[in-house]
């Protein structure tokens, strides 16, 4: 017990909130700080998705115009994922489809998939080995369809400001089906301008269509805002554990997101540099945002099988 302390809130810990008033009213919030300079905000009605970080009050995520927006108002027709797409420092894509909206195999697939607008069941937090841990299950199963579980824990480093993020996906289902996800890590002012520095150690990069091919040579290179910006996306491959680094030397701050690459193969470097749209998306999975019709069409649909559990980490350390 520290003796300068009445207890450890004073320093470090979780509360709980609750969101009043708008679209996000009564969303339950997890908000996170762990002494050291790192703060961070977990949705536990959104996937237990991180709406906000910061590193000594130094925001690192993209806010979008929607704000925070309950369950309720998801709308899972085509692109309707875009009314409720927060965005926040971590969206998570899936689990039955990246991407498109799309129809595969008689299924009618929404954007981006259903999990991340799906609220969190046994959510539990706790201290633990100098660190914050929180825990939390995702349902995405229904009768006659897939039926899958997602256990989601974040540690939370007390002595370093870094957190790893380990997510298990179990089939309870009697059939084999199809399983893709995508981290939709989004970075945002002031951690994102046109002096921001990104490293991506890949081996090969394609452009995902003809627009983002006139910018490959500049894939890696932010810009300033600007106005009727049309979005462009980076295929990278990697191999072994891929180590991305974002760093801004304006405010002396970043991030290194490491992940082995066997078991998320896909990175997406998501370039979106609008005027009020101004966000940098890197973006680790296990499929590109084509769609699940076209990642079968490619030979390069994931399935899991019955009673299989699928696990994977990222670990994020943050720079300072």
């Amino acid at each position: 017990m520290n003796p300068y302390v009445g207890q450890n809130g004073q320093i470090f810990g979780v509360e709980e909130h609750r969101l009043c008033g708008g679209k996000g009213d009564g969303m339950r919030l997890l908000e996170i700080r762990n002494g050291k300079g790192l703060a961070l905000t977990v949705s536990a009605d959104r996937c237990a998705d991180i709406s906000r970080l910061t590193l000594d009050g130094v925001n690192f995520g993209y806010f979008s115009p929607c704000g925070y927006v309950a369950p309720t108002y998801y709308d899972a027709n085509g692109a309707g994922f875009l009314k409720s797409f927060t965005a926040g420092f971590l969206t998570t894509c899936g689990l039955r489809n990246v991407g498109s909206p799309c129809e595969d195999a008689g299924e009618a697939l929404p954007l981006h998939g259903t999990i991340g607008n799906t609220p969190c069941e046994n959510v539990a937090y706790w201290v633990e080995k100098n660190a914050i841990f929180v825990k939390a299950t995702v349902t995405d199963a229904a009768p006659f369809g897939a039926k899958m579980v997602l256990t989601r824990t974040l540690e939370i480093s007390l002595e370093k400001n870094e957190m790893t993020m380990t997510d298990a996906v179990e089939n309870i289902g009697a059939e084999a089906v199809p399983f893709q996800m995508l981290y939709h890590f989004n970075v945002g002012y002031p951690l994102l301008t046109e002096h921001t520095e990104l490293h991506i150690p890949a081996t090969e990069v394609a452009p995902r269509n003809d627009h983002a091919a006139t910018g490959i040579a500049d894939c890696l290179k932010m810009e300033k805002p600007q106005n009727g910006y049309e979005e462009m996306c980076f295929y990278h491959k990697m191999a072994g554990r891929a180590e991305i680094k974002v760093y801004n030397p304006e405010v002396k701050k970043g991030f290194v997101m490491s992940y082995d690459t066997e078991k998320l193969p896909c990175f997406t470097e998501w370039k979106m540099m609008g005027e009020g749209e101004y966000v940098l998306g890197v973006e680790p999975g296990n499929a590109y945002p084509d769609g699940r019709d076209v990642m079968r069409a490619k030979g390069m649909l994931q399935m899991i099988a019955p009673g299989e559990i699928k696990a994977h980490s990222i670990k994020l350390e943050f720079l300072n």
